[in-house]
């Protein structure tokens, strides 16, 4: 056969391929990635094959380790600290640029997930990928770059979630926030969009790195958010005690918001307009 790639393996298919087995958990961290096993499994040639792992190392899922080849990356609690910060950065000031190239269609496919959202409550695979999709309608108005690094991320967030996460978190909150997200979306106020998505962001990442390790001790969250004008109640010891207090201190944030979780309280303050 020409190119010794049988049809249904070319590199993009073989790439969706490992990386699924490796969101899913098949491949679990540490998991070395033969070459020759796995081009025998997917009755594939070495030469698509490593295209496909290459893309994967691109992605963060697959790190090269000398003498042995590529094995699947690890994750962990700080790796997802990191990862969150990085949207935190990136996405709600975003999501304030690119409001009002939102399209009605846009707002129906968000209105739909957050739906789906609502009936898979008690599924966690389903509830994160409708999830998963309520955001990815956003991010397809983004620039090339920010929607590149931004799904990079929701990449590698997603993984650790089917790794580690038993079970959503309090599902209905999600669904609270992000109906509020959508109706600020829809109003096209561009910052109570920017500070619902910013609560929304901390809220998500102290579920997450919590739920793996609840003596985890945040850096880089509380780096990014005192650069955001938003102050975290952690303890001395930068660990958090949920649901951790939360306030906008920046001028020009909007102090009325009514936004609580089993994570994240937020306090009003006064004096700041």
């Amino acid at each position: 056969m020409a190119g010794g790639t049988r049809p249904g393996t070319t590199v993009e298919e073989i790439y969706r391929t490992l990386r699924e087995r490796i969101i899913e958990g098949r491949y679990v961290p540490g998991f070395r990635l033969s070459q020759g096993a796995l081009a025998a499994e997917l009755e594939t040639s070495r030469t698509p094959l490593r295209e496909a792992l290459h893309r994967l190392e691109a992605d963060g899922l697959v790190v090269a380790e000398a003498n042995r080849g590529m094995e699947v990356a690890p994750t962990s609690p700080a790796d997802v600290e990191q990862h969150y910060v990085l949207r935190l950065l990136v996405e709600p000031t975003t999501i304030s640029g690119i409001i009002d190239l939102l399209t009605e269609d846009d707002l129906v496919r968000m209105t739909q997930d957050l739906e789906a959202m609502e009936a898979a409550r008690h599924r966690i695979r389903d509830f994160q990928e409708a999830h998963l999709r309520f955001h990815q309608t956003a991010l397809s108005r983004y620039p090339k770059a920010l929607a590149e690094l931004t799904e990079s991320l929701h990449l590698k967030i997603h993984r650790h979630q089917r790794l580690y996460l038993s079970h959503p978190h309090t599902p209905e909150q999600f669904t609270s926030v992000d109906r509020n997200f959508l109706e600020a979306v829809r109003a096209r106020d561009s910052e109570l969009a920017r500070q619902i998505l910013e609560f929304h962001l901390i809220d998500a990442a102290l579920g997450l790195v919590l739920d793996s390790d609840p003596d985890h001790s945040f850096d880089a969250l509380l780096v990014a958010t005192r650069g955001l004008g938003i102050e975290l109640g952690t303890t001395p010891e930068n660990r958090a005690q949920c649901p951790v207090p939360m306030r906008w201190r920046r001028l020009g944030a909007r102090t009325d918001l009514e936004l609580n979780t089993s994570n994240l309280r937020l306090v009003r303050t006064e004096g700041v307009s």
